[in-house]
C-alpha cells in the first residue's frame, strides 16, 4: 500500500495501537482484549476496529484464532523521528544527545579550562548543541502517542 494512504489512516488511537504493536516482540501476538486493557480504550470492539484497520493498510495479519501480530514496520508521521531498539522505540535525536555530551566531557576532561577564547568557543558550542539536542530529544519523548 502506498506510504501516503498509511500516514493518512495511521492517527489517533489507531497510532497508539501501532506503537503498541511496535513496543511488543516481534514473534509473540496480541489480543484485542489484552490490548483494551492496556490501552485503556472502553470496549474491545474499539481495540479491534483499529486492529482491523491496521490490517487493511496491510500492517498486521490476524492469526486463526483471532490474535494480531506485526507484519510490516513503516515510518510514516511522528514513527520517522523514532528508532527501534528491540522492544524500546527511542527519539533519534538521544544517539546524538548522548554522543555530543559524551565528546563535551572527554573534552573537558582532556583540555580541561586553559582561559584561552578557542576553548572558551568550544565549550559554548558544546554546552549549546547539548542542551539544544537534548531538549529535542525530550520534546519528541513526551510527543510519543502513548
Amino acid at each position: 500500500m502506498d506510504l501516503s494512504v498509511i500516514e493518512s489512516q495511521l492517527k489517533g488511537k489507531t497510532l497508539q495501537v501501532y506503537w503498541y504493536l511496535l513496543s511488543q516482540s516481534t514473534l509473540v501476538s496480541t489480543g484485542v482484549r489484552k490490548i483494551q486493557r492496556t490501552l485503556g480504550f472502553s470496549s474491545p470492539s474499539i481495540a479491534a476496529y483499529h486492529l482491523e484497520k491496521l490490517a487493511s493498510l496491510g500492517l498486521v495479519e490476524k492469526s486463526k484464532i483471532g490474535e494480531y501480530y506485526l507484519t510490516k514496520e513503516v515510518k510514516v508521521g511522528i514513527l520517522r523521528l523514532f528508532t527501534r531498539l528491540g522492544r524500546f522505540l527511542v527519539p533519534r535525536y538521544l544517539f546524538y544527545s548522548v554522543l555530543l555530551t559524551t565528546m563535551l566531557i572527554v573534552y573537558i576532561v582532556i583540555y580541561g579550562h586553559s582561559g584561552g577564547i578557542h576553548n572558551i568557543m568550544a565549550l559554548i558550542f558544546g554546552f549549546l548543541t547539548c542542551v539544544i539536542l537534548w531538549f529535542e530529544t525530550l520534546r519528541l519523548w513526551k510527543e510519543k502517542p502513548f
